[in-house]
């Protein structure tokens, strides 16, 4: 069983990829990056966070609420105070689920429930929170979801590497790893080269942030390298809400 379902999830992933809810033609009038946080371990909510504002920056935290001021093998997570820190610094607080489960293994009242548990976790934090966009936990899309997503969220943010330009796909939004073992100095010049070539938008995903990261995050240098390489080149640094404004979203 365990096989076919997995079978399913990959399908659907798939699906999800290359097709499209609905058309999206950005109206960017520059390129643009972003800099995205999954689960949120705290190095990220404090190392990660203090790195982007000292660039006058912000960036998107997709939070788990289940897992806030929780402990893993891989890192102590975010707690409810760092939540309402970053929200009130500027940053974008979004929406990983509440238990990060898979979209693809949830019918339509299951992701319901998630997003709305998710959004009313977060609002009891502080009312003024307001969670706009999504990323796919594992970064498993889901093709029957989309739809649903869609209705929610202005962006469904994916784990596919690639710079989105041109027309794009909202709810699968793709995505360059800023992980140490997956990325370095050249191909972080290379992810904006194509973002400057096509008047795109690159968008960095990472988990923690940590001078010894774990196989999903990313060193403080890793992340400064590339915040600078972005400010050298005049490409603006803007949070997922942010730039989904200036692409007409």
């Amino acid at each position: 069983m365990n096989a076919i379902l997995e079978a399913r999830a990959r399908f659907s992933h798939r699906m999800a990829m290359h097709l499209r809810v609905e058309p999206f033609r950005m109206r960017n009038d520059a390129p643009m990056v972003s800099f995205t946080f999954d689960d949120v371990p705290k190095s990220a909510a404090t190392v990660g966070a203090a790195i982007l504002e000292q660039h006058g920056a912000t960036g998107t935290f997709y939070v788990i609420g289940s897992q806030v001021g929780r402990s893993s093998p891989l890192w102590d997570m975010i707690d409810g105070d760092d939540v309402i820190a970053l929200h009130r610094s500027g940053h974008e607080i979004a929406c990983h689920t509440f238990s990060h489960k898979r979209a693809c293994d949830l019918d339509a009242g299951a992701l319901n429930a998630e997003i709305e548990r998710n959004q009313h976790y977060l609002r009891s934090l502080d009312s003024s929170i307001e969670v706009e966009n999504f990323a796919y936990p594992f970064g498993y899309g889901s093709f029957v979801r989309k739809r649903q997503l869609k209705t929610v969220f202005k962006s469904c943010r994916s784990i596919v590497p690639g710079v989105n330009s041109g027309t794009v796909d909202l709810q699968f939004l793709r995505a360059v790893p800023l992980i140490d073992r997956r990325i370095d100095r050249d191909g972080i010049e290379r992810a904006l080269d194509e973002a400057q070539a096509g008047n795109g938008w690159l968008i960095f995903y990472t988990h923690d942030v940590a001078d010894e990261p774990s196989p999903y995050g990313c060193s403080p240098w890793l992340l400064q390298t590339a915040i600078e390489a972005a400010s050298r080149r005049q490409i603006p640094i803007l949070n997922m809400a942010e730039a989904l404004q200036c692409a007409g979203a």
